[in-house]
C-alpha cells in the first residue's frame, strides 16, 4: 500500500488499550474537557486556537482529500478522545513530521508512546514514508521521552528557532525506517 491508498479513507490502528481513528462530532464533549487546558500550549508552539475553543467547528466541514493523516487517540475501554496524533507535512512520500498530545489528566500511564509507535509502525509498514520527524521544546523532557522510547533519535539542537509561533531552543528528533 501506499500514501495515496489512504487519500479519503483512513485507517483506524488499534493497540493495546487505544484507538487512533479519524475523530467525529461525537467525540466533541470529550474533546471539550482538555483542549483549552493551558498546560496543554505551554510547549506546543502556538496558543489555543479557535478549533480547540470550539471543537465542534473541526466538524462544519467535509474533510479534504489528504495524504496527511490526523487521528484521534481513544481510549478503548471508555471510547473516549484523549490526545490527537498527526502525520504530516509528507515530503515527495518520504518524509513526514509527527505530532500528538494526550489530556493531561491522563498523563503518566504511556498512551502517548503507545500511539506514537502504532502510529510509527503503520507509516513504516503500510506507506512508502521512510523518515518521520519533529521537534519538542527543550524544556518538555516528558515529550523527549516519548520520542526515545519509540526509538527517535535526536538530531541536533535549534537555540531560539521559531516552533510554531513561538522562539524558543528546540530539539529535531528522527526516525528512521531502516531502525525499525
Amino acid at each position: 500500500m501506499s500514501l495515496k491508498d489512504f487519500i479519503n479513507d483512513k485507517p483506524v490502528i488499534n493497540t493495546e488499550r487505544l484507538e487512533l481513528r479519524t475523530l467525529t462530532a461525537e467525540d466533541v464533549p470529550a474533546l471539550r474537557e482538555w483542549l483549552t487546558e493551558p498546560s496543554i500550549y505551554r510547549y506546543w508552539g502556538s496558543n489555543c486556537g479557535k478549533n480547540d475553543k470550539n471543537p465542534e467547528l473541526m466538524f462544519e466541514k467535509s474533510p479534504k482529500p489528504t495524504k496527511s493523516f490526523h487521528w484521534g487517540i481513544v481510549l478503548t475501554a471508555e471510547n473516549k478522545a484523549i490526545g490527537e496524533m498527526w502525520v504530516y507535512l509528507i515530503e515527495n512520500d518520504r518524509m513526514a513530521k509527527v505530532a500528538y498530545r494526550v489530556n493531561p489528566r491522563y498523563h503518566g500511564n504511556g498512551y502517548a508512546s503507545e500511539a506514537l509507535s502504532a502510529a510509527v509502525n503503520f507509516c513504516f509498514s503500510q506507506t512508502e514514508l521512510r523518515r518521520l520527524w519533529t521537534y519538542v521544546d527543550v524544556r518538555n523532557t516528558p515529550s523527549a521521552r516519548v520520542l526515545e522510547k519509540c526509538g527517535f533519535t535526536r538530531e541536533g539542537l535549534v537555540r531560539q528557532g521559531k516552533m510554531g509561533s513561538t522562539w524558543c531552543d528546540y530539539y529535531i528528533y528522527g526516525r528512521l525506517k531502516e531502525d525499525m
